[in-house]
């Protein structure tokens, strides 16, 4: 993949959730949200040499409805800025 984020920008791969409960119910796709998580794919250059708070492969948590979706070689992507990541799984 050629993208680079711009900016105070990183691109990440969404998670998927479970799809069943722990009780064993099957959640429909309909009535799915998307999830908040996901794999950092690429940051910026700004980022790689001021921020040195997030990484490649890092999962991060960022808010509902913050960033852009994109869809590159068929997979679909968010695009958030810095300040949207509310956290990293360590």
């Amino acid at each position: 993949m050629n993208f680079k984020p711009l900016g105070k920008r990183i691109l990440v791969e969404r998670l998927e959730e479970d799809t069943k409960t722990s009780s064993g119910i099957i959640i429909p796709d309909n009535a799915k949200e998307k999830p908040l998580m996901g794999k950092i794919v690429a940051v910026s250059k700004e980022i790689e040499e001021e921020c040195k708070c997030v990484a490649l492969n890092q999962v991060v948590v960022f808010g509902k409805y913050k960033g852009s979706e994109i869809k590159l070689e068929g997979k679909e992507y968010i695009v958030l800025e810095i300040e949207d990541v509310l956290g990293i799984i360590a």
